[in-house]
């Protein structure tokens, strides 16, 4: 009797450490915006040492879970096309970074999260996507939830709008970087594609971080010790086991994560950084994600 209960026990194990990796996933994403808002150098520099020290639990990553049997890339169309994602995720978290700085954390996480919902619209416009009504019915809750997140329609001119739509324009680019990675999904291993797309994209903000903000150097341990949490626990950590919990789980439960980012976001803010949150703010916040859950259904 002993070998079925083995025998079944052992998938449920799988699935409660893939639950657990999934939800301390949306945790360490959800950290990010502390490091960025504590981080010594600025938002651009904070950008750079967040995939360049990424790169390094990464490659051990990938040499402890290497697969023999993926195709490498076949020339110079393949490496451009590995370049690509890359290119959109520097443009994403330069601009969500500057975010951070010119807005809450709160309302930064939250309009970062519409991207499921730019996903949906530049793949209808682009690729002719067939769109839902439920999807529809998302966008319109998540539009209605960021005004009111805002104050109401009165408050849309106040000193936090630029921040905000910076923040709604690093999801944009996070959308295309979602596109381009499903694209490449299908002949290039999870691995590859991340160290490709961080490398590429560390490569492309370097220039900019030197230009705009000089030194690029944490002057402490500490300001190094928060660059390099930010690259190991939130980028590297999270998304390696956000990406091992999804193969034993539904991805209904992506959305798991996904809810849970902006409300770690908004819980630690609130610790750390003494950002109060109002009940408006709340109320907002509540219905952008009950939209933006609306819209992946859709």
């Amino acid at each position: 009797m002993s070998v079925p209960i083995l025998s079944a026990a052992a998938p449920m194990r799988e699935q409660r450490m893939a639950l657990a990796c999934l939800v301390l996933g949306g945790i360490a994403i959800g950290a990010s915006p502390i490091f960025v808002r504590l981080s010594e150098v600025g938002p651009v520099a904070t950008g750079f040492w967040r995939l360049a020290l990424a790169l390094i639990p990464l490659s051990l990553w990938s040499g402890i879970a290497r697969n023999h049997d993926e195709a490498a890339p076949a020339g110079l169309r393949d490496y451009v096309l590995l370049i690509l994602p890359g290119l959109a995720l520097a443009i994403d978290l330069v601009a969500w970074h500057l975010s951070l700085h010119m807005t809450s954390v709160a309302n930064a996480t939250l309009l970062a999260n519409l991207a499921p919902v730019f996903v949906t619209l530049i793949g209808w416009l682009v690729f002719r996507t067939a769109v839902s009504r439920i999807f529809l019915l998302g966008l319109a809750l998540a539009i209605a939830g960021v005004v009111t997140l805002k104050g109401g329609p009165a408050a849309l001119g106040d000193g936090e709008l630029l921040g905000d739509a910076i923040a709604t324009f690093a999801a944009v680019f996070y959308a295309c970087y979602i596109l381009a990675i499903g694209r490449l999904r299908s002949r290039f291993g999870t691995n590859r594609i991340m160290i490709w797309s961080s490398a590429s994209a560390a490569l492309a903000i370097l220039p900019f971080a030197l230009y705009f903000e000089g030194n690029i150097l944490p002057h402490s341990l500490y300001g190094w010790g928060i660059v390099a949490g930010l690259a190991f626990i939130s980028h590297a950590g999270g998304q390696v086991a956000i990406t091992y919990a999804l193969a034993y789980l539904p991805a209904a439960f992506s959305s798991l994560t996904l809810l849970l980012q902006p409300v770690v976001a908004a819980i630690l803010a609130w610790w750390i950084l003494a950002e109060a949150v109002n009940p408006l703010q709340a109320l907002g916040g509540a219905v952008v994600l009950a939209g933006i859950l609306v819209a992946r259904r859709g």
